[in-house]
């Protein structure tokens, strides 16, 4: 069986501010999974918190085989008892994906872990933009645990435009100097 929980957390540019990011900040971590999980080859636990629904978690529970994983945006191919995952082009959105991404490859009792995020729009004609951050954990063959991963994917990008954050400051990195004049 493989089991993949997709956390999603979608806002829009009126939640950009730090009191509403304070309000979602932990809504992209895993949940147990619900009772009642089908005996399927592939199992999708799909969990939204949605601004337009002031963050409430809706979580949907479906099984099936592959076409499954592909319909959330995700290739699973088998190479012998490996599992390949691939995240699919995505073409609504900002950054644009053009080409399908090798997340990882899992053995069995494996998890792995990818992060994203991005900005999209419904349509060209519309300019409002919404912003969607995903957590999304695979399992291989093993009871899902939202422990660490064996394997983590991370393409989150600066969603706002700008230059990227860096985590760490310069005086941190000992490289503080005084700027000339």
């Amino acid at each position: 069986m493989i089991v993949i929980q997709r956390v999603r957390v979608r806002w829009t540019a009126a939640g950009r501010g730090a009191p509403e990011a304070d309000r979602r900040r932990d809504l992209n971590e895993p949940v147990p999974l619900p009772a009642g999980v089908p005996a399927e080859e592939v199992v999708l636990h799909d969990v939204l918190a949605d601004e337009a629904a002031c963050y409430q978690r809706d979580a949907t529970v479906s099984g099936g085989g592959f076409e499954l994983a592909r319909d959330a945006g995700f290739g699973l191919a088998r190479r012998g008892a490996d599992l390949v995952i691939d995240r699919l082009p995505g073409w609504e959105s900002y950054p644009r994906r053009p080409g399908k991404q090798r997340l990882f490859v899992l053995k069995p009792g494996e998890v792995g872990r990818y992060r994203t995020n991005f900005r999209w729009t419904a349509c060209e004609c519309d300019q409002h933009w919404s912003y969607d951050e995903w957590n999304v954990h695979i399992a291989h063959q093993t009871p899902f645990v939202t422990d660490g991963p064996d394997h983590e994917a991370d393409h989150r990008v600066h969603l706002y435009g700008g230059r990227r954050r860096t985590a760490v400051s310069r005086a941190a990195r000992g490289r503080s100097r005084p700027r000339p004049r």
